[in-house]
């Protein structure tokens, strides 16, 4: 009887022990949110692509406009038609674009707590550094999404103006003045998450190596 209930004893304490060191440590589960972040990014990078290309084509359009006179006009407002369609379509894409990157700032907050938890002060240190940089690159991202709605919304009204055969000349210069003071802002804060982004792959990667994370780098 004695015997068997110490056998009962060490298969408990067995399993116990079993699924102490099957479970991630923190290191680890911080390793897996901050990689989950990352492909949640997919959408974003996938929309990028898709909206310099609608980028391009608005520039041949405009392009197109601005070589025809106004005894043209109708050839004008199909084109600013067509202009219009592809803001429509980099709206659509922008606002995915935004989505995926917040979907990707739910998933990487939930390091926060387990900073906290982490033994090695190094790590720790590591992990906040890297924690703050991200969120500056997320409020960055904010800036620029902001920043290029804005600059839709701007080209939207030029292409409304091009359909008015009464426009002035100077309302049209200064819309268009309007709209590359616009784009000064999305390159500045364009510049700036990119900055950010590059800074906190690096904080990111000091983080693994200290913590001790066999993690392979793409080439």
């Amino acid at each position: 009887m004695h015997l068997k209930k110490l056998s009962f004893i060490l298969l408990i304490t067995l399993i116990a022990l079993l699924t102490a060191c099957s479970s991630p440590s923190t290191e680890e589960q911080i390793h897996s949110h901050l990689e989950e972040a990352v492909n949640l990014e997919e959408g974003f990078e996938n929309q990028q692509e898709e909206i310099t290309d609608l980028e391009v084509q608005e520039q041949e359009i405009y392009n197109q406009i601005i070589d025809l006179g106004m005894e043209d006009f109708e050839k004008i407002k199909e084109l600013s038609e067509q202009a219009l369609g592809t803001i429509d379509e980099r709206e659509e894409k922008i606002e995915l674009e935004r989505e995926s990157i917040e979907t990707s700032q739910e998933e990487f907050v939930k390091i926060e707590d387990l900073i906290t938890e982490l033994d090695d002060g190094t790590a720790k240190e590591k992990a906040e550094n890297m924690y703050e940089m991200m969120n500056k690159r997320y409020t960055a991202y904010g800036q620029l999404n902001d920043a290029y709605v804005t600059s839709l919304e701007q080209e939207r009204e030029l292409y409304q103006m091009l359909q008015q055969e009464d426009i002035e000349q100077e309302t049209l210069t200064e819309q268009i003045n309007a709209i590359n003071e616009s784009y000064e802002k999305v390159l500045s804060s364009n510049e700036e998450f990119n900055n950010y982004t590059m800074e906190y792959n690096e904080l990111k990667k000091e983080f693994y190596e200290v913590a001790e994370l066999d993690v392979t780098y793409e080439q």
